[in-house]
């Protein structure tokens, strides 16, 4: 199961570098199923590797100019803040079990599994849907929208730090619709705000009480980074239109065996 796993953290990485996104939502499910970590430390551990893998990645952006700094900071800070509270109050707080079901108790580890699962269908969507035009974020001049951007940024990270996910497919949109980013942009800035807010909400967890199982943690990120490095190759061959709802079909159905089996642990 672990050459599966590692097979899982190559596909992560030629995701993020082929689309930009997606990639990071298999991490969780990874870990959990094909490695046997608790899901909670899972979503501690994916923000690490996601962190790591799209800082990486960035840098080929950021020689070809595809990062669009001032968008990076408004969107990223309120982001940053809200993941690393999550991860530093909010999810420690949160009581385990979570709630009785019927007489049965649902742990922390399956209700953020289960968000975690839905999370994917949702991510699954975005990618499978027809792009509606991508002209409104090509040729106008910059909007910022910046309540919305700043909204946007609080959600994304409350939600990064919940689940571990780096929430490309949803910064993506917002940076297009919002802040009227060329594609180009909005991956390259998206890849810079995935990478400070998933690493800066990993220290959220570091309280010196954890158990971090370092070397595997940067084994399984070297993997994803040679994953990452070979999608940005494979990216400027392969159309992106082609590869995004083939991937999202792929999401969907993991997205609905996790929320199918977690569930039926249930009864």
């Amino acid at each position: 199961m672990e050459i599966i796993g590692y097979i899982g953290a190559v596909l992560m990485g030629l995701s993020l570098g082929l689309i930009g996104g997606g990639g990071s939502i298999l991490t969780v499910p990874i870990l959990v199923y094909l490695f046997g970590v608790d899901a909670v430390l899972a979503t501690a551990y994916s923000l690490f590797i996601v962190g790591l893998t799209s800082l990486i990645g960035s840098f080929s952006h950021m020689r070809m100019g595809n990062i669009h700094w001032r968008t990076a900071l408004v969107f990223g800070i309120p982001s940053i803040v809200a993941v690393f509270a999550t991860r530093a109050w909010l999810v420690p707080a949160l009581p385990d079990p979570l709630f009785s079901l019927g007489g049965t108790a649902v742990s922390k580890a399956l209700g953020m599994l289960i968000l975690f699962a839905s999370l994917m269908v949702a991510a699954a969507y975005s990618m499978i849907r027809e792009p509606k035009a991508a002209a409104s974020g090509s040729d106008g001049a910059m909007a910022f929208n910046y309540p919305l951007i700043l909204g946007e940024g609080l959600v994304v990270g409350t939600i990064t730090g919940l689940v571990g996910a780096g929430g490309g497919f949803l910064i993506i949109p917002a940076l297009v619709l919002l802040a009227r980013l060329p594609m180009k942009q909005a991956v390259g800035t998206s890849l810079i705000i995935i990478a400070a807010k998933s690493l800066i909400g990993f220290t959220g967890d570091l309280k010196g009480d954890e158990v971090i199982d370092w070397n595997f943690l940067l084994l399984f990120s070297a993997i994803a980074i040679g994953g990452i490095i070979a999608g940005s190759i494979l990216s400027e061959r392969i159309p992106n239109e082609k590869l995004k709802p083939a991937f999202g079909w792929f999401v969907l159905v993991m997205g609905i065996y996790i929320i199918g089996r977690e569930l039926s642990n249930l009864s």
